[in-house]
């Protein structure tokens, strides 16, 4: 095993733990919140304050890394959440799961730092491809952890949140012993534009290819965002989905992601290059949100929701991998940190509107704007050449 391929199978062991933990309470929090008396507008809240935690810290874990490498950066990520799962499994109150979110959001924030190790470890030609077996990785978790989630839940309210915990933990021990870093320098240099001028050059000057391919991602996370934070109130609604079943319908939506990302991206990537790749993820996954409402029974649905993960594999990390061509190497964590604050003040606007519109404007609403959100994605990917995958001049 050479040591790029043994450098990203760390990595990726070490996301699909992380992201086991994420997923075994993401899905249960819109229930919590129901037990504990909460309208559905305070469950977007609630979804949204960890998007707001990660937004501020994105960019600053992608700044500490880029100074002082990825590996402690990730180390310190793993362990904040850490301290969020145990406050879940303690929480008795909308006030404590508000706290659980809000510090599991903070360390939530180093998923740029994720995508900038592979981007060190990884050839410009092959960064897409390793950037979906990262992503598969993430995915296994997500298709996992709910399940998980679900049968802890049998053994108490607060039994998914310490288990979370112990996985991560188990995750800190592993990544110190078995990950490495992968920056060669010492980082003193430090990166060479602020945060702040990096946020400015996005918004004053939107028709840069960096800055567009923010604009895109960021976009396209809140079309999905506002369906997945309506999702699992429309499934229990709708079809009687609880919190012991709904682990199996992201065991469904998960196995789909893995095997796009692992197998089939990199193959489509060979084919028709990232910049067409990302303008047909939007486009599947526009239909797909837009679908959702029309299905009246499982089986249909389960057709219909084939779509979600096929346009996310498709989209996404086509857009991280054009974004890490376009900037130089001594910025790129802080460039995806900034890509990340950008995607999560997508993650706070989406659940609070989308809650908002179905508790009063009804269940279709949010899927068809979401919909139509992405389809605004396409367009705007549009303007993104298709080009040889090269490194950018700093």
């Amino acid at each position: 095993m050479n040591a790029t391929v043994k450098r990203l199978s760390v990595l990726m062991a070490t996301a699909f733990v992380d992201m086991i933990g994420f997923a075994m309470v993401f899905p249960l929090l819109p229930y919590y919140a129901r037990r504990l008396d909460a309208a559905d507008w305070t469950i977007g809240w609630m979804i949204a304050i960890f998007s707001i935690a990660q937004l501020a810290a994105a960019p600053l874990w992608g700044r500490l890394s880029d100074r002082y490498g990825r590996r402690g950066t990730i180390i310190l990520g793993l362990t904040t959440s850490a301290v969020a799962y145990v406050v879940f499994g303690l929480a008795t109150s909308m006030w404590w799961l508000f706290v659980s979110r809000m510090v599991q959001g903070i360390g939530g924030g180093t998923t740029g730092v994720l995508q900038a190790y592979v981007a060190d470890v990884t050839e410009p030609k092959d960064r897409a491809k390793a950037l979906g077996w990262l992503s598969a990785a993430t995915g296994a978790g997500v298709m996992i952890g709910p399940a998980i989630g679900s049968l802890a839940f049998n053994f108490g309210p607060a039994a998914p949140g310490f288990v979370a915990a112990a996985f991560c933990i188990f995750n800190i021990g592993f990544a110190a012993r078995w990950l490495p870093e992968s920056r060669a320098d010492d980082g003193e240099s430090g990166p060479r534009r602020s945060v702040r001028a990096m946020i400015g050059e996005i918004l004053l000057s939107p028709r840069t290819e960096a800055a567009r391919l923010v604009w895109i991602y960021a976009v396209g996370m809140l079309g999905f965002m506002s369906m997945t934070a309506v999702l699992a109130l429309y499934l229990q609604d709708r079809f009687g989905v609880t919190e012991s079943t709904i682990g199996i319908f992201f065991v469904y939506v998960g196995a789909l992601s893995v095997v796009m990302r692992a197998v089939l991206l990199g193959r489509l990537v060979d084919w028709i290059g990232e910049a067409k790749l990302m303008r047909a993820g939007a486009a599947i996954l526009a239909v797909g949100l837009f679908a959702i409402p029309f299905p009246d029974s499982v089986v249909p649905l389960a057709l219909v929701i084939t779509l979600t993960p096929i346009g996310t594999a498709c989209l996404f990390p086509a857009t991280t991998a054009l974004i890490t061509h376009r900037v130089a190497e001594e910025v790129r964590g802080q460039m995806l940190g900034v890509a990340q604050a950008f995607g999560g003040i997508a993650r706070v606007i989406a659940p609070l509107w989308a809650t908002a519109t179905y508790d009063s404007w009804g269940q279709a609403l949010p899927f068809y704007v979401s919909g139509a959100v992405v389809a605004l994605v396409m367009l705007l990917a549009f303007g993104v050449p298709q080009y040889e995958t090269a490194e950018a001049p700093a």
